[in-house]
């Protein structure tokens, strides 16, 4: 009898030979890009810096392409996109104290989007530690301390046969569901140091499952089958785990209105009949989630954007599916099932019986109107106008990033993102300077459609240096940056809670001139104009940039009764 513990993989001869015989002039760095690349990856995102040098001299010896931004904030949220693109864990090199610091931002972007990043950074000398004051540059007492409220897991290295255990512990962590950031670091002598280990092969680093339990699904299936009005809000969590067919074939069994969140843009489709689309922030269809006698929650925590600001009070029976522990039940009680979307909802196709309901696509309408209605009564023509521009511009098939922006406020409720994993925000941790950066990050990841960025003056500011790396790549993306002379949204709601804004008034350059400075082509359009010169921008191979100066406005807040 054969048991699973008992099968060891075997060298060949000439992995024998190999490992007596390494090449020579590899460092703990060779460790670190053979244990990526045997893990799967081909692309890293970074910055050098003194004490990670190991790494980015051990990428001269490796198949890996290097893709190396400007900031490391920015390096991180193209590392982000990337993960979230394909699906892989993306690599992210950062060296020690500053340059670590300056990540934080994505970081924290990417645990709050499930964004799967491996983030390897060096550490100071080993004697350094554990809290010594030795006065290396860039040393912190504790600098693993600054990220373990932000990632996954921390995996700290102390010697080079830790270093491929290390980050295949932290791969596998990355890509265990709920995806998320995790965080290596390792001493710089560790990483000059040479190597007299092997060359690293046959790495194994195999994602848990989180099924759900069998009990738990069988009354879910029960309460949905017998419901007699269950609706559907459709989160972040079934686009990263793939789920948008399941959730369609349950929807359309059971007859339920399903409406997404910001981060489950795309995981149903707009025009479908059950369709309540993504108008979250308003009453109308807040009250209709409301009134569902049982409410399916699937890869959603009901946080602050997906609850219309914690006004929804859900009168019915809940039922939450979700990977994340600690967003069970954290804002609604709710029969719990703590498992990945997919799994949980194949569970419930396998089980849950057919539910006719013929009036339920009428319900989705009239709902729907009064959302038009209630947008019709505020004078908004310009803000649909420059919305609608952008999606009859932008390929169907093309994802887009979108800035902390009133636009991408507008985008979260009104734009078609026409399919699961294409539009893209910084509505996880609401961080500034996401949209540019992640874009250059999802162009690398596929190189085969063109990108969209959008950002306001404002947020264009954090990711400008980086027009340097989309023309050294030459990187297909375009970047609409929608110029109103400050921090928009910032300047209206001041506006509205104190009667006018205060620092929110800001020079600029001249973007279409600074663009074109760095060799990347840049126009100045108009709403007008913007379907075509956007349309035309996008087909042209490339970096480019769109300039749009307008004044939007967001809709009345819909969150009041």
């Amino acid at each position: 009898m054969t048991h699973d513990h008992d099968l060891v993989l075997r060298p060949t001869a000439a992995q024998t030979e190999a490992a007596l015989n390494p090449p020579p002039g590899r460092n703990g760095g060779d460790l670190v890009v053979e244990t990526l690349a045997g893990l799967g990856a081909t692309t890293v995102f970074g910055l050098p810096g003194q004490h990670a040098l190991g790494v980015f001299d051990a990428l001269r010896r490796s198949g890996l392409r290097y893709v190396g931004l400007r900031v490391e904030n920015n390096a991180g949220f193209a590392a982000d996109a990337y993960g979230r693109i394909t699906g892989e864990a993306a690599p992210l090199l950062l060296s020690t104290g500053p340059g670590a610091l300056t990540s934080l931002a994505a970081l924290q972007e990417a645990a709050a989007a499930s964004a799967p990043v491996l983030a390897i950074c060096s550490q100071v000398p080993t004697p350094g530690l554990g809290g010594g004051r030795h006065g290396y540059l860039h040393e912190l007492p504790d600098q693993a301390a600054s990220f373990r409220g932000v990632v996954k897991s921390v995996h700290t290295v102390r010697t080079q046969s830790q270093i491929p255990s290390a980050i295949a512990e932290a791969w596998k962590s990355a890509l265990t569901v709920p995806h998320g950031p995790v965080w290596v670091e390792i001493p710089q002598d560790v990483l000059l140091a040479e190597a007299a280990l092997p060359v690293v092969t046959a790495m194994d680093a195999t994602p848990d499952e989180l099924p759900p339990r069998p009990e738990l699904t069988a009354l879910a299936a029960h309460l949905l089958a017998n419901a007699a009005r269950p609706a559907i809000i459709a989160g972040g969590g079934v686009v990263r785990s793939d789920a948008s067919g399941k959730l369609r074939q349950l929807a359309e069994r059971i007859q339920a209105p399903v409406v997404t969140t910001p981060g489950g843009k795309g995981a149903f489709p707009w025009t479908h009949p059950l369709s309540l689309q993504s108008w979250l922030e308003d009453r109308h269809t807040t009250d209709f989630l409301q009134d569902a006698d049982v409410l399916l929650v699937v890869g959603s925590g009901l946080g602050e954007l997906s609850s219309n600001y914690h006004t929804f009070e859900p009168r019915g029976r809940v039922v939450q599916i979700e990977a994340d522990l600690g967003k069970l039940e954290s804002n609604h009680p709710a029969l719990g099932i703590h498992a990945d979307a997919r799994l949980a909802l194949q569970a419930l196709l396998e089980t849950v019986e057919t539910r006719e309901d013929a009036a339920a696509p009428e319900r989705v309408r009239g709902v729907l109107d009064r959302v038009r209605e209630r947008l019709a009564a505020q004078e908004l023509a310009l803000e649909q106008q420059v919305l609608t521009a952008v999606r009859r511009a932008l390929p169907t098939g093309s994802p887009s990033f979108w800035d902390m922006t009133i636009l991408t406020y507008w985008a979260w409720s009104a734009f078609d993102a026409m399919g699961p994993n294409h539009l893209h925000s910084a509505q996880g941790a609401g961080g500034l300077g996401y949209g540019f950066p992640a874009a250059l990050g999802a162009a690398v990841a596929d190189p085969t459609r063109p990108v969209l960025a959008v950002s306001g003056d404002g947020g264009a500011l954090y990711s400008v240096a980086e027009l340097a790396t989309a023309r050294q790549h030459d990187l297909d993306v375009t970047w609409l940056i929608v110029d109103d002379g400050g921090y928009g949204i910032l300047r209206e709601y001041m506006t509205d809670a104190f009667g006018e804004p205060t620092a929110t008034e800001l020079t600029r350059p001249d973007y279409v001139a600074l663009a074109e400075s760095f060799g990347v082509p840049g126009l100045r359009t108009s709403p007008e104009t913007l379907e075509q010169d956007l349309a035309r921008a996008l087909a042209a191979p490339g970096p480019s940039v769109v300039v749009l100066p307008a004044v939007l406005r967001m809709f009345a807040p819909t969150h009041l009764g």
